[in-house]
């Protein structure tokens, strides 16, 4: 009988432990309590083990998970203890990483999720502050690398409409066309498409309204309203060339013959429908999308699903959406955010400093 502090068995090594799962050690906040199916707290300990690994989206778990996998296998490698780790050893890591090419914000979460695994096992984090050789490396990491982000290239819409004009098959075709359009009219995240549902949906005389429980920004389920307005596109364009968001939605969804459940699925090669896409699912449509639109290997690695978020933030500010417009559809919570996909502010820098005459 094992306590929720050691939920892993007994003879199965500590430095195993997941950062985001079941087999977290630690990871209910009564400590000390025994997991026993005829104890009365039973499912009220499971409950609270549930709420507390809900604290952080399954993207978020997975990506913990996969870093501290990576870590856990660095030290192995290296015959270094994994857990508890000693700073130095951290040191070490973290400086590999930059050797390897990893970018500074990616070298950031490496270090929190190793923290996180050490908490979770009852240690100290190797990852502090205090700890002088993390800090003073992680800082020379962050000067040398630097620490700006470079956001994925903006779709626009002459490119928008290559993709949806070249996808192949019949339901595939409908469900990229429809995807590539939702996600560019709706300025949303591929995890935000991937977990769209049926019940979601609300049509309307001018579009539709689409709700999100959840998102990267709001983990704690407020929701958030995205709307697609109907194109203004004739009834009768054809299939190929259609950019209206809303009838082409309608149209994979008929098509497919779903009427519940998650709205962008899996298409086999006999185009037979299958379970809901995941968010990596959705990024590689995209890139296959763009790809048969003619965009090299070497310009395909600019683009990603986030372009469809920075192409719709980009044109719609070009065409005189304000950032507070633009703010509400994509749900950023400030202005800094939504600049950084909207590349149109860059040529009004230029247009400022032309100003001067120099």
């Amino acid at each position: 009988m094992h306590s929720i502090l050691d939920s892993a068995p007994d003879n199965e090594p500590k430095s195993t432990v997941s950062v985001g799962t079941v087999t977290e050690l630690r990871d209910s906040p009564i400590a000390g309590h025994v997991l026993d199916p005829n104890d009365p707290l039973y499912s009220t300990v499971r409950a609270a083990q549930d709420y507390a690994r809900a604290a952080r989206s399954v993207a978020t778990r997975l990506a913990y998970n996969s870093d501290w996998k990576d870590f856990s296998a660095w030290c192995t490698e290296n015959r270094l203890a994994v857990l508890p780790a000693e700073p130095a050893t951290v040191a070490l890591y973290l400086s590999a990483l930059a050797e390897k090419g990893r970018k500074a914000a990616t070298i950031t979460r490496r270090l929190t999720s190793i923290s996180t695994a050490h908490r979770r096992a009852g240690f100290p984090s190797p990852c502090d502050r205090s700890h002088t050789i993390v800090a003073e490396t992680m800082q020379g990491i962050r000067r040398t690398l630097g620490t700006r982000q470079i956001g994925k290239e903006p779709v626009n819409l002459e490119l928008l409409r290559k993709a949806i004009s070249n996808a192949e098959g019949t339901l595939t075709a409908s469900r990229d066309r429809a995807l590539l359009l939702v996600g560019f009219a709706g300025g949303m995240r591929r995890s935000e498409l991937a977990a769209m549902r049926i019940e979601h949906l609300h049509w309307h005389k001018k579009g539709m309204t689409i709700f999100l429980p959840s998102s990267k920004t709001d983990q704690e389920g407020q929701g958030r309203e995205v709307e697609l307005p109907l194109g203004v596109q004739p009834a009768m364009t054809p299939l190929s060339q259609l950019t209206c968001p809303v009838r082409a939605l309608d149209q994979w969804l008929r098509q497919a013959s779903i009427k519940e459940g998650a709205v962008f699925r899996k298409v086999t090669h006999a185009q037979t429908i299958r379970g809901a896409l995941g968010p990596h699912s959705v990024g590689w449509i995209v890139k296959r999308a763009l790809k048969r639109a003619g965009l090299t290997e070497g310009e395909l690695a600019r683009y990603g699903a986030h372009s469809l978020r920075a192409g719709f933030a980009t044109e719609a500010y070009s065409n005189g959406a304000s950032e507070l417009a633009i703010m509400r559809q994509t749900g950023h919570k400030s202005n800094a955010m939504v600049r950084k996909y909207i590349r149109a502010d860059r040529q009004d820098r230029q247009a400022a400093a032309g100003k001067l005459g120099l």
